[in-house]
């Protein structure tokens, strides 16, 4: 009989029984205020997701919008200058003054030297050191293969444009095939793409400043010396943003970047 009034003892006692939940009126509602206003915690002011999970962000734009826009405006661009060199428009008044004003302003032997970091000899190797770098280094074939596609793109581009618009040089008149400019494409091309593959791998974000320096470099150097229009740098211009948007998306994709390389 002891045993069973302990036993019962025990059971009755509820400070040694297994925890019982409650189902009171405190645990029916959440907190209020006596303001009204939500309780400050961060859990009672989120609100769930379809799915009942509390505190879900909201979604942010990506990247893919800005490059949707980019290549909108690149291709507008280039449409716009082409049509104004066929029709002889109004935009290549300002730009043959603009290159009047500024040919031959710097002496022709620095000039002639930024010219050349478009040519086929000097850009295309850096590109493809950089394209051998990049497959060693995430032994993915994808970008690297990207790159020299664009960069095999941009005569296929170029030349069909050269012919088909037959625009005379600034300093030849005689001459045809000027628009758009082939070197100022070449350098865009492989420089920024040079560093687009190189960049995951770079512990400071010196690849692009670089490239962007050289393809101004040989952008300033075929207008002063007077190889091209103004406006057949910017065609050029507008007609790589595609093929480096391509470059871009493929060194997004590809593992990009050593186990051990900190973060960007």
């Amino acid at each position: 009989m002891s045993e069973t009034a302990r036993s019962r003892e025990t059971g009755d006692d509820p400070g040694t029984g297994l925890p019982q939940r409650r189902t009171g009126h405190a645990f029916a509602h959440p907190p209020h205020r006596s303001d009204g206003r939500p309780p400050q915690t961060p859990r009672g002011a989120r609100q769930p997701d379809p799915g009942g999970r509390p505190g879900t962000i909201p979604p942010v734009p990506g990247r893919p919008a800005t490059h949707l826009v980019l290549l909108l405006l690149a291709l507008t661009g280039l449409a716009l200058t082409t049509w104004q060199v066929l029709v002889s428009g109004p935009l290549l008044a300002p730009d043959e003054s603009l290159s009047r004003a500024l040919v031959r302003t710097v002496p022709d032997a620095v000039t002639e030297r930024l010219a050349d970091l478009g040519n086929i000899q000097v850009a295309v190797p850096v590109l493809a050191l950089a394209m051998a770098y990049s497959v060693r280094r995430s032994r993915a074939w994808a970008p690297a293969l990207t790159a020299g596609l664009a960069m095999a793109l941009v005569p296929a581009l170029i030349v069909p444009l050269k012919e088909w618009t037959a625009r005379p040089g600034p300093l030849e008149p005689w001459a045809a095939g000027y628009y758009p400019s082939g070197h100022t494409a070449t350098a865009a091309v492989a420089y920024l793409g040079a560093a687009l593959l190189v960049r995951p791998y770079a512990r400071r974000p010196w690849p692009l400043p670089l490239a962007l320096a050289l393809t101004a470099a040989t952008a300033c150097g075929l207008i002063l010396r007077g190889f091209h229009w103004p406006l057949d740098v910017l065609a050029s211009c507008f007609l790589c943003v595609p093929l480096l948007l391509a470059v871009r998306r493929a060194t997004g994709r590809g593992p990009g970047r050593d186990p051990g390389q900190p973060p960007e």
